[in-house]
């Protein structure tokens, strides 16, 4: 039942994208929002971390302002601006595998630090570790390329957001102008 649902799901994301008459500004909106709200909610509910909830709901909105300057960025490419849409997925993917390969979730004997190591699997969530610590102090380092995945596609998108954030800070009617479908600037009558 999944797959269908994920089917359907990039189906109406892909309409979306190609629907002329929505505004830019909606299109991220809509297609951002859902991911953020359900990583809000299972912080909030299930693990009760309403603190953090709201950090991730407040970075969201920076990241939301920063992607759609990002958008009206008039001198970028048009690489550059779908650049943030590829490295933010990919850098939160390889996040995920980083502080998951430990896997302390499973038994500890079934953990890949005490069965091939015969360490101890720890995991830091920020910046993104996990490594096999043995009893002398050693370390073995777990996921390393995915870690310098994450750093290459955090530091990239933090430079594409950046130049979003700036972007609006230099003409902030430019974020108005993302959620309007009709192209007339601001100070002009209807």
């Amino acid at each position: 039942m999944t797959g269908p649902l994920a089917v359907l799901a990039g189906a109406l994301a892909l309409g979306l994208l190609v629907h002329p008459r929505i505004a830019h500004g909606v299109k991220v909106l809509v297609l951002t929002a859902p991911p953020v709200a359900g990583v809000a909610w299972l912080l909030d509910e299930v693990f009760g971390r309403l603190g953090v909830a709201l950090t991730v709901v407040a970075v969201y909105v920076v990241v939301l302002v920063a992607l759609n300057g990002l958008i009206g960025h008039p001198r970028l490419p048009a690489w550059a601006r779908a650049a943030a849409f590829v490295t933010i997925p990919v850098a939160a993917a390889a996040w995920l595998l980083v502080v998951t390969a430990d896997d302390t979730a499973k038994d500890p004997g079934e953990d890949p630090c005490s069965m091939r190591y015969g360490g101890v699997g720890v995991s830091k969530a920020f910046p993104p570790q996990a490594y096999c610590l043995y009893e002398d102090g050693g370390t073995h380092n777990l996921a390393a390329g995915a870690q310098f995945v994450f750093w290459v596609c955090f530091f990239s998108s933090l430079l594409l957001l950046a130049a979003g954030l700036w972007e609006v800070a230099r003409d902030p009617g430019r974020l108005v102008r993302q959620f309007r479908t009709d192209p007339r600037p601001l100070d002009e009558p209807p």
